[in-house]
């Protein structure tokens, strides 16, 4: 049975995944990530998690935390990351500049792409500069 919580995935499969599939699971990751770091840390209320959860998961805060990314980046997450920004989206939310939605894409490509080589240290460590305040 495969622990898709603790994956290893082979690096032929990350590399059949498009960079809108890694954005996809990305999604997924960070937002798990955000919503424990907001009940870990009292952040908000009950009735304002979800409320706190958007602010944080939205595509401008996003890719205003990015900023802090790109300079910790490897050269291969770097280049992970320009291929997640580089993708074309089909829309861009009303929210959202279309820069900002694509920046925001390469920072779930990154997280997808580290989430599914089983890197937690290093998905703890960048959303950990992510979050800084």
């Amino acid at each position: 049975m495969t622990d898709y919580f603790h994956l290893n995935a082979a690096p032929d499969e990350i590399r059949a995944i498009s960079s809108l599939g890694l954005a996809h699971l990305g999604d997924g990751v960070f937002e798990l990530m955000v919503r424990s770091w907001l009940c870990l840390h009292g952040k908000a209320t009950n009735k304002g998690l979800h409320r706190a959860t958007v602010r944080y998961v939205a595509a401008p805060a996003q890719a205003a935390a990015a900023e802090r990314l790109l300079p910790l980046l490897s050269e291969e997450e770097a280049d992970v990351f320009r291929r997640g920004r580089n993708t074309s989206p089909h829309s861009v939310p009303k929210a959202a500049s279309r820069s900002d939605y694509q920046t925001a894409t390469a920072v779930e490509a990154l997280f997808g792409w580290l989430y599914l080589q089983g890197r937690t240290q290093r998905l703890n460590e960048l959303f950990s500069v992510m979050m800084e305040e």
